[in-house]
């Protein structure tokens, strides 16, 4: 490796780094935080057997799992300002990113919800609990336990996933290498250094889920 590469790595980090702490993270978490919110509402609805708003919920759930996720990111920031609705990159980037991984994590979370025994809610109205109350406290909190790994394993495909908001002027990790890169064409280097990166944030994120599953594996001992 020559000096002049080692230069432009070395200079290239902290601002690869920095498009990761400021745009990378904060995208991957709003999007998932949204994610989450759509995941455990239109799991709720399946659950309960809302009808009307079940095949609402499975017609969403249609159309995000068979369309590319880079179709659907230009569709929202390329394709609405020619009906008149103009969305940021960023914003437009978390709408697409959090209404996409939804889909995938209400089926997560349903499953779930429906790995806990039903005699759980015919315990919860005989102590007088109602329907919300019975959800909120017994149903739920067993349902997430269940579902956490893989709702952590979406949460860091979602981490990697946020390099294609570059293709929508997000100037997250990956485009900040395409710029970087543009003007010293080492480009081997530069998106190795670049994967790198989201290899050391994947492996953060690695070690909180396995942590949390062993947080979540003592407090079910216990309520044992």
């Amino acid at each position: 490796m020559n000096e002049r590469l080692w230069r432009v790595l070395a200079d290239a980090f902290p601002k690869l780094l920095s498009a990761g702490v400021r745009v990378t993270l904060p995208l991957t978490a709003l999007s998932f935080a949204l994610a989450l919110l759509i995941s455990v509402v239109v799991a709720l609805i399946q659950y309960a057997g809302v009808r009307g708003l079940k095949q609402v919920c499975r017609f969403y759930i249609w159309i995000v799992r068979g369309t590319p996720l880079l179709v659907q990111l230009y569709l929202v920031f390329y394709g609405l300002p020619s009906a008149g609705v103009l969305i940021d990159a960023f914003p437009a980037a978390v709408l697409v990113f959090g209404f996409n991984e939804g889909a995938y994590m209400a089926e997560s979370v349903r499953g779930a919800l429906e790995s806990v025994s039903r005699g759980q809610m015919e315990a919860g109205y005989c102590v007088g609990m109602n329907y919300m109350q019975i959800m909120l406290h017994v149903v739920l909190p067993q349902a997430f336990r269940t579902a956490f790994p893989a709702l952590s394993n979406s949460l860091i495909s979602m981490l990697k996933g946020t390099s294609m908001a570059a293709t929508i002027t997000v100037v997250e990790m990956f485009r900040e290498a395409t710029v970087i890169n543009g003007v010293h064409y080492e480009s081997l280097g530069l998106y190795a250094e670049v994967a790198l990166i989201y290899l050391a944030f994947c492996t953060l994120l690695t070690w909180l889920q396995r942590l949390g599953e062993k947080k979540l594996a003592s407090y079910g001992g216990e309520k044992a």
